[in-house]
């Protein structure tokens, strides 16, 4: 099967699993793969490969319901074979301050002008799951994409997320997170999911070796010595060492402690590791949690990390190519369909590749491997070749409109949620 059938069948099935307004959801992602730039979110209608009337864009937001299951394991049909898949996970915001009548909206850790430069932002949060098929470049593949509602939090939506995309890949499983993913919560939701852990960890944490052997008097102890990442005096003797050369960081010195732990997750050990340039001193060290079924090889787990930064990259692409925080929808579930788009599209520029002819503006640089960016605006040649599944509009005629005399009401404002979960009581060692 060549690549380009490969594409057509992933076009028609994930079609079919689009639910209500499916015609309209389709032609609306060709509209936004064949659309540099739009100033507004309805001049996608404008596009010619949108054959219906502005209204269905909207109407289709609302009514639309992708399954979301089904669609994951579409997409996981197109993932080979390998020894290991590489997953990374993350969460932004999509800010609305000015949305004032959107239900649901919280407050989100979010770089923002219109604050005072505060990071916080009001909006809805979205948490992804995101395969990263390659060791270089900026490919991440979401399996899931979804809101963070006033119910949940980051951490429990990625540890849901997670432990449902796990269940349906065969092979093993390596999950990268930032420093927010390495605390105590994160690995207590996630410890009976089948799968390796690398994650980042914050400098200014306090960890613990394991106790001692008991002693038969007392209570057992539950924490052995104490390993402050700020205090140097407070390391132990690694049990394994190493100095590489890398041709982008120059030197790096590695090391690995054994059989650490957090102070609110005792019973989940793992593997400290820190990584120092040590060609740049001023640079902040890399520590990093592994947790695995086998030991990790000293000299590429800490390179493996580095890939987690794709989604990062896939964050910025939606943003600016793909239109995802343009629209002003006015629904939590307009703005869901919406988003739920978002993985497809980045899933059809995947699988075009190794077909599309690359149409390089002018001042674009020749490339041997096309960045999704490229891939995009060369889809619309390819588009021609190979067609819609979705069917031809139908007339229906002019609504009635709005009765006269009826009276019009206003949406009601509804008030930003403040999220409150019972926290740990803190302290010195568990400050973050």
């Amino acid at each position: 099967m060549t690549s380009l059938q490969n594409l057509e069948i992933f076009r028609h099935r994930t079609y079919l699993l689009l639910g209500n307004g499916r015609d309209a959801l389709f032609d609306l992602m060709d509209a936004v793969l064949t659309t540099r730039s739009v100033a507004s979110f309805v001049e996608l209608s404008l596009s010619p490969v949108f054959r219906r009337e502005w209204p269905s864009i909207y109407e289709a937001l609302q009514d639309g319901r992708p399954s979301r299951q089904a669609l994951m394991k579409e997409c996981v049909r197109h993932i080979p074979t390998s020894e290991v898949v590489v997953l990374a996970g993350d969460h932004t915001a999509w800010s609305r301050p000015y949305a004032k009548t959107l239900q649901d909206r919280t407050y989100e850790h979010q770089p923002s002008v219109l604050s005072g430069g505060k990071p916080v932002a009001v909006g809805q949060g979205y948490s992804t799951i995101a395969w990263i098929p390659q060791e270089q470049g900026s490919w991440a593949l979401p399996l899931r994409h979804e809101r963070i509602t006033s119910f949940d939090t980051p951490l429990g939506k990625a540890a849901t997320q997670l432990r449902q995309v796990c269940a349906q890949i065969p092979g093993h499983v390596l999950f990268l997170g930032d420093g927010e993913y390495g605390c105590a919560p994160f690995l207590k939701q996630t410890a009976d999911i089948p799968c390796d852990k690398l994650l980042r960890l914050r400098p200014n944490r306090v960890l613990y070796h394991a106790p001692q052997p008991y002693q038969g008097k007392g209570r057992p102890h539950r924490h052995g010595p104490k390993f402050s990442l700020q205090a140097p005096d407070t390391w132990t003797v690694a049990q394994e060492e190493m100095t590489t050369h890398d041709p982008k960081l120059g030197r790096v010195k590695v090391r690995r402690w054994e059989a650490l732990h957090l102070r609110q997750a005792a019973d989940a050990p793992f593997d400290l590791i820190l990584v120092q340039r040590l060609d740049a001193p001023d640079s902040k060290p890399l520590w990093l949690i592994w947790m695995g079924q086998q030991k990790a090889v000293l000299g590429q787990i800490w390179q493996k990390y580095l890939r987690r930064f794709a989604i990062e990259h896939w964050y910025r692409f939606v943003r600016q190519r793909f239109h995802w925080t343009v629209p002003q929808l006015s629904t939590p579930k307009q703005m869901e369909t919406w988003s739920d788009l978002m993985p497809l599209l980045t899933w059809q520029l995947w699988l075009a590749r190794e077909v599309v002819e690359d149409s390089p503006l002018p001042w674009h640089k020749p490339m041997t491997k096309l960045t999704p960016g490229r891939i995009a605006n060369s889809f619309a040649s390819l588009l021609a070749r190979i067609g819609s599944p979705a069917s031809d509009p139908k007339p229906r005629g002019k609504s009635l409109g709005w009765p006269t005399g009826k009276p019009r009401s206003r949406r009601p404002f509804c008030p930003t949620v403040k999220k409150r979960f019972a926290k740990p009581k803190e302290t010195a060692d568990t400050a973050a």
